[in-house]
């Protein structure tokens, strides 16, 4: 199943609407979308290295759009909804203090979690219900994701046909430690919240 996912993701990555679904898919992956957009954004450009700039600049300003959703979904959904559950468990204070230290530390949260792996939807609505910044928040998010996607799509760039198949012969344990990444990383969103 995995090989079919991987096979039609690749064929996707050469069809006319490519960047439309790559720029849909990094604009809700930055707020409420569990799946990443190197998904889409990997297999695309090794089947249309040429367009590597264009395909990293998509996936960067979608991204960062969908940044700017979540820390809306943060800011205005907080005082509503998220506030009187965190009264109702006595959570309160605890959320003040967390939501200093985010405040001091957030340009760099930001940075942090915008070029690992980290889920970047939490970072973005931390950041809204937080009231980091939005200028701090806007300039960490794009200098980032632009960052991890250049990168992402320079090494697919250099490294093209020997990545694909490198990718292919060991799908299944990339897909295993992504998804430990992925897991991971809510649990250690879990722990500090």
């Amino acid at each position: 199943m995995l090989r079919a996912l991987y096979d039609w993701t690749m064929n996707l990555a050469g069809h006319r609407h490519a960047n439309w679904a790559l720029g849909a898919v990094s604009f809700i992956e930055s707020s409420v979308f569990p799946v990443p957009p190197d998904v889409m954004l990997i297999p695309m450009v090794l089947a249309r290295r040429h367009k590597a700039l264009l395909i990293a600049t998509i996936c960067t300003v979608a991204s960062v759009l969908g940044g700017l959703a979540g820390y809306a979904i943060g800011f205005y959904l907080f005082e509503s909804i998220g506030q009187p559950i965190l009264n109702f468990y006595g959570y309160g204070e605890k959320f003040a203090s967390f939501q200093s230290r985010y405040n001091e530390w957030g340009v760099w949260i930001v940075l942090i979690a915008g070029v690992t792996p980290f889920p970047y939807k939490v970072i973005t609505i931390a950041s809204g219900v937080t009231g980091l910044s939005l200028p701090v928040f806007l300039v960490a998010s794009i200098v980032a994701r632009g960052l991890r996607f250049a990168i992402v799509t320079a090494l697919l760039w250099r490294f093209g046909e020997p990545i694909r198949e490198f990718i292919e012969r060991y799908l299944g344990i990339l897909f295993t430690v992504f998804m430990i990444l992925l897991i991971g990383g809510f649990a250690v969103v879990k722990l500090v919240l």
